[in-house]
């Protein structure tokens, strides 16, 4: 048996159900993490390693968008397959996992879901876990495709800051948003991009879930008016693709991430 949906979210409870399904590949998001003998996984994960080889290292900013042969090079490493189906995850809820998610969908790739809740939630039911260990991946066939739509730069930006039909929504906190309080990232000067409106990602969740459909309805509602296009901005474009998820997943079109967000922005104006 195996999998072919165009489902964004699944829980954990589906996810263990469908734990042997042939064409499934499980993949752990966390930043930074250092896999070692006692690292533990969900059964059969492999590592997706955002930051050394899923963005470019040599860039300017942090997590900046790789080239699509890169990508293309390196999910077929994972053995992800042009039929995979995939389930990606973090060992916080959704934070990481989301941006792995947004870079499926950038490459062309539909056929990826984020787990609710990720390792955090897992461990909560009490299921499975196991250590990393050395293991041979067969190379996979997937073939990259860029969708330029789904990415914008700074120059991209400060278009849409002057485009009425356009709404950046920025994901940071309200305090950062507001500037009253510094940013994490040494030297990086307080501010906003200009016609910006703040949505915390933090108030997407319950918990480590995320909320109902109908819930986050709501919440966007509460936020988009008139405008056909949303982009998504936050410190350095981790975040706000909690934030393309989300909408996403409410049945919004035409989403965008600002793949260097304030870190580039705040940095270059």
């Amino acid at each position: 048996m195996s999998i072919a949906t165009n489902i964004s979210l699944v829980s954990v409870k589906w996810l263990n159900t469908n734990l042997n399904t042939e064409n499934l590949i499980i993949l752990d998001a966390t930043i930074n993490k250092q896999i070692e003998n006692n690292s533990e996984r969900i059964p059969n994960a492999r590592f997706f390693d955002i930051k050394q080889k899923f963005s470019d290292t040599r860039a300017r900013f942090p997590s900046t968008l790789l080239s699509t042969q890169q990508f293309e090079t390196e999910a077929r490493a994972l053995g992800i397959n042009n039929g995979s189906f995939i389930v990606v995850y973090d060992d916080k809820g959704i934070y990481s996992s989301a941006r792995a998610w947004w870079l499926f969908k950038t490459f062309g790739f539909k056929n990826v879901a984020v787990l609710n809740g990720g390792l955090p939630e897992w461990k909560k039911h009490y299921l499975r876990v196991e250590p990393y260990k050395e293991e041979l991946i067969e190379k996979g066939d997937f073939t990259a495709s860029f969708q330029t739509e789904l990415i914008t730069d700074f120059n991209g930006v400060n278009q849409f800051s002057q485009d009425s039909k356009t709404l950046i929504i920025d994901a940071r906190s309200e305090a950062r948003f507001n500037c009253l309080v510094d940013e994490p990232r040494q030297g990086l000067r307080r501010g906003t991009i200009p016609n910006s409106k703040n949505l915390p990602y933090t108030e997407l969740f319950n918990g480590n879930i995320l909320k109902s459909k109908e819930e986050l309805l709501k919440i966007f509602d509460n936020l988009v008016r008139e405008e056909t296009h949303l982009v998504f901005s936050c410190g350095s474009g981790i975040t706000a693709c909690i934030l393309a998820m989300a909408a996403s997943i409410c049945n919004y079109k035409n989403l965008t991430v600002y793949d260097g967000s304030w870190t580039e922005y705040g940095t270059l104006t």
